[in-house]
Formats: structure tokens, C-alpha cells, sequence
């Protein structure tokens, strides 16, 4: 599962997500990518579900490049205990996605190959995607 090695500090507040996306919102590395439409938070189990979707799917051939990573502590309060006595521990770690964002991408594959392995990943994130292509990009 991913999650950073060390952080500077254990919990993190929530934050809010306005905007599109500034950084990551075109295609760099492979020729297929799967963009997110709105905002949320990505959790390392969603991510890692999703690249073995893609991996599956693919049979391994082609290149798969992870666009987002888990930085942010989501912390949760134990199930039936009183309000106060500080924040709770943290549970899990997300990737704070925009509207725009490049997720994955893909390369060295057919289309028809690469399309169905980012629709199968797309089903396993809790944002909804698109599927672009780098061609698509060049002609804007």
C-alpha cells in the first residue's frame, strides 16, 4: 500500500478542495490516461486496487505510471467514545484529487487493450473519470 515513509507532522486537517487541477492535468509519460471530473479523496487501497485492475488487464505488457499519491493521514475517533480527548489516530492515507487531474496512465499498448483497462480501473476509484489520449491533447 502506498503511503509516505516519514511526514513532518502525524494529522492533517481536512482542507477543502475549490478548483481545478493546476499541476498533472495533461498527459507526460504514456499515450492513454484516466483523468478524475470532480473532486475527492483517493484512498492507497482505492489506488492500489485500481493498478491491479490495470495490470490484470493489460497482462502486464505496456507501462503503467501512478499519477497521485497518498500524502494526506485521514484520521477516525474509536466507535462509542465521548466527544473531547483530542483527535483520533489515523486510519487511512488518501491523494486529494481535482477536477482534471491525470491518475494513470498507460503506454506502449493497443487502444482497445488500454481503454478497457482504464474503464475496469475506473470502477474501483470513488471519483468519476475519463479516459483521454495524448493525441487528443496535441490537437488542442
Amino acid at each position: 500500500m502506498l503511503m509516505p515513509k516519514r511526514v513532518k507532522y502525524r494529522k492533517q486537517m481536512r482542507g477543502r478542495m475549490r478548483g481545478k487541477a493546476r499541476r498533472g492535468a495533461e498527459i507526460h509519460f504514456g499515450e492513454y490516461g484516466l483523468q478524475a471530473l470532480e473532486p475527492g479523496w483517493v484512498s492507497a487501497r482505492q489506488i492500489e486496487a485500481a493498478r491491479r485492475a490495470i495490470v490484470r488487464a493489460t497482462r502486464r505488457r505496456g507501462k503503467v505510471w501512478i499519477r497521485i499519491f497518498p500524502d494526506k493521514p485521514v484520521t477516525k475517533r474509536a466507535a462509542e467514545t465521548r466527544m473531547g480527548k483530542g483527535k483520533g489516530n489515523v486510519e487511512f492515507w488518501v491523494a486529494v484529487v481535482k477536477p482534471g487531474r491525470i491518475m494513470f496512465e498507460l503506454g506502449g499498448l493497443p487502444k482497445e487493450i488500454a481503454i478497457e483497462a482504464l474503464r475496469v480501473a475506473a470502477y474501483k476509484l470513488s471519483v468519476k473519470t475519463k479516459i483521454v489520449f495524448k493525441e487528443e491533447q496535441a490537437g488542442e
